[in-house]
């Protein structure tokens, strides 16, 4: 096995800017998806393509918002990208709209065989799915996890995933290692398992592949939830991963950022629901590539 500090996604040539499709919804108000994949992973020097599979008012968590599902233009929008002779690098996906859309990750991967692909699957929290997602959408978000070279849940998603009951944040080692197994057994490569919480003032995440040692990355818990925080955390993994950093190094840094994020966050008007404020840490991603 593996050290995960010895396992590298991506391998930064010279001056040479990395494309990546960001697969993912925009959302007017309250930050989070593209709206922060566009900024982090830019911070990190990289050429960012959106694939917009939602237009949204503002996020779920506010009482009114509406949704504009963008399936009906992906296909000829990815039609236009291959008569133009766009080359990616990495392909990330987040949020979507519709089943369907799984379809359209598919295609990414099949013209793309040799770009990174990165799998956030946008699911849902605390137990439960997000209000937009039905049975029949989680279950195409399933098709993803194979062939994934990073797949990066929470345990409300890795339950969802592989079909074991959600039984909250404090669970045991041994659960950790069994969710990730099943992961890997679906055929991701690696795996990130965050969010678990004992109560001891502390969060983990998990990193572990199909040759990597599990390895835990702990930091302060802070007293407070906010939306987006997935996104950044996704997006600053693959941000330092994409700046030729290892595999633990880019979960310990992705980890940190976010914390000093959410601190930053808490002192804006208005924070619980506006998403996390990710501005002022953004130079902390540019000296990734200095």
């Amino acid at each position: 096995m593996t050290n995960a500090n010895d396992v590298y996604l991506y391998k930064r040539s010279g001056s040479y800017i990395p494309r990546i499709a960001a697969v993912h919804d925009l959302c007017g108000y309250g930050k989070c998806s593209l709206g922060i994949a566009i900024p982090v992973l830019s911070a990190a020097g990289c050429d960012v393509c959106p694939v917009p599979t939602s237009l949204f008012s503002a996020h779920t968590r506010f009482p009114k918002w509406y949704m504009h599902d963008t399936t009906s233009m992906l296909e000829p929008y990815l039609d236009a990208w291959q008569e133009e002779g766009i080359e990616l690098d990495a392909i990330y996906s987040g949020f979507l709209g519709a089943p369907e859309q799984v379809g359209a990750i598919k295609r990414l991967f099949r013209e793309y065989p040799g770009a990174l692909r990165i799998v956030d699957p946008v699911m849902g929290d605390g137990g439960e799915p997000y209000p937009t997602y039905t049975p029949e959408l989680c279950a195409a978000m399933g098709e993803l996890v194979d062939g994934a070279d990073l797949l990066t849940p929470n345990l409300t998603e890795a339950a969802i995933l592989t079909g074991v009951a959600y039984e909250g944040q404090d669970v045991s080692l041994d659960f950790v290692r069994k969710t990730i197994d099943a992961l890997l057994q679906k055929g991701a490569k690696n795996v990130v398992l965050k969010g678990v919480v004992h109560g001891d003032g502390l969060i983990r995440n998990y990193v572990a592949g199909q040759d990597v040692e599990l390895a835990e990355v702990s930091g302060e818990l802070l007293p407070y939830m906010l939306h987006g925080t997935g996104d950044l955390y996704a997006s600053a993994l693959l941000a330092a991963l994409m700046a030729g950093n290892s595999l633990l190094q880019s979960v310990e840094f992705a980890s940190k950022l976010v914390r000093d994020a959410m601190r930053v966050t808490s002192e804006q008007p208005d924070y619980e629901v506006r998403g996390v404020s990710f501005e002022t840490v953004l130079g902390e991603i540019t000296q990734l590539v200095g």
